[in-house]
């Protein structure tokens, strides 16, 4: 490839050959496919041993949103626990090597259930206790000791929301590409009636099946992915966020990239009591975080529209469907969010 593509193939195989053990090239580079964001390739090495490369869009982007050094500590350090992560293999930081920062780690098998047909050949004994699992893993993330595992310093414990908050406000404004008052609307009275954060956990920030693998014969999760949107703060933000995706089973699929709404999965409501029964803690707010978590995915998905727009995700192709979906999705969910704080 050429020094303005995705992946420097001469540069990163030498680094790779020098600072990973156990692996050699050459090296064949695969785009992984339903990446919206950083880009994640497949790498295979010269001897079929097989891992993840993961670095930043191309173009411009909001800096924070896609600081590899800081996603790949954040999956060290959660590999330290039972939440099932990849394995971290390296981290370059030399952008003489790739033009961006990048970090490598292990494979996990699993598939991605990011639409009702991938869970479809799954019983419905399976499909329970995948839901269960999901909900159970995110309760034992939320009980990790953020000190002992080296991210005490990650962000600031208190005022998550609040934090949130005026971020994806900020973020509105370097995104948008057009007004929508139920954004402002929605970001007004979020800031207006502040919920009281009673602990501080690490919160994912974009936890739901689409970022999961999923070993979908024994209906367990494999691995959690996609952490860049990860900080320290309130854990409910997590929980109302999975509401956002959740759809019961027998209603109207509440997303087209979740496998939820058919039969077997839990109800959000049997997730909710799931996890207030493993972590003791008080879900009866959980509707702010439901609205909460939907504005803020309105921002993301404004965000991800405009970098398509101007060229910046790399070689992924993208039609004009796909396009008017990330378009009509910032809107929708907008007004969601403002329906669910009316409610």
């Amino acid at each position: 490839m050429s020094a303005t593509s995705p992946i420097r193939t001469d540069r990163v195989t030498a680094w790779l050959d020098e600072h990973v053990d156990g692996i050699s090239g050459p090296y064949d580079f695969k785009l992984i496919t339903g990446g919206r964001s950083n880009l994640t390739y497949r790498v295979t090495s010269g001897e079929g041993d097989v891992f993840v490369l993961r670095r930043p869009p191309t173009g411009k982007v909001l800096a924070s949103a896609h600081d590899m050094v800081r996603e790949h500590t954040i999956i060290s350090a959660v590999g330290q626990t039972d939440v099932p992560v990849p394995r971290t293999m390296g981290v370059c930081t030399d952008d003489d090597v790739n033009g961006v920062p990048f970090y490598v780690m292990s494979y996990v098998d699993g598939a991605v259930l990011d639409s009702a047909d991938k869970a479809a050949p799954m019983g419905l004994d399976q499909r329970r206790r995948a839901g269960e699992h999901l909900i159970d893993v995110l309760a034992d993330l939320h009980a990790v000791d953020v000190d002992a595992v080296g991210l005490g310093d990650l962000a600031k414990r208190d005022g998550y929301v609040e934090r949130q908050v005026r971020r994806w406000t900020t973020q509105w404004e370097k995104s948008k590409t057009r007004e929508l008052p139920a954004i402002d609307e929605v970001a007004r009275r979020l800031a207006g009636d502040l919920p009281t954060q009673h602990s501080v956990s690490i919160a994912h920030g974009d936890y739901r099946f689409g970022n999961c693998l999923v070993d979908t014969a024994a209906g367990c999760v494999t691995g959690v992915l996609d952490w860049e949107l990860c900080t320290l703060g309130d854990p409910l933000a997590d929980v109302g966020y999975l509401g956002v995706y959740w759809s019961d089973p027998g209603h109207e699929q509440a997303r087209p990239n979740d496998p939820t709404g058919i039969d077997g999965f839990p109800t959000y409501a049997d997730l909710l009591e799931r996890y207030a029964l493993r972590t003791g803690r008080d879900l009866s707010n959980i509707g702010y975080y439901v609205a909460f978590s939907s504005w803020r995915l309105a921002v993301i998905s404004e965000g991800v529209y405009a970098r398509f727009l101007h060229g910046a995700m790399g070689d992924q192709e993208i039609d004009t469907e796909t396009m008017s979906g990330f378009k009509l999705g910032t809107e929708r969910l907008a007004s969601e969010a403002l329906d669910a704080l009316s409610r």
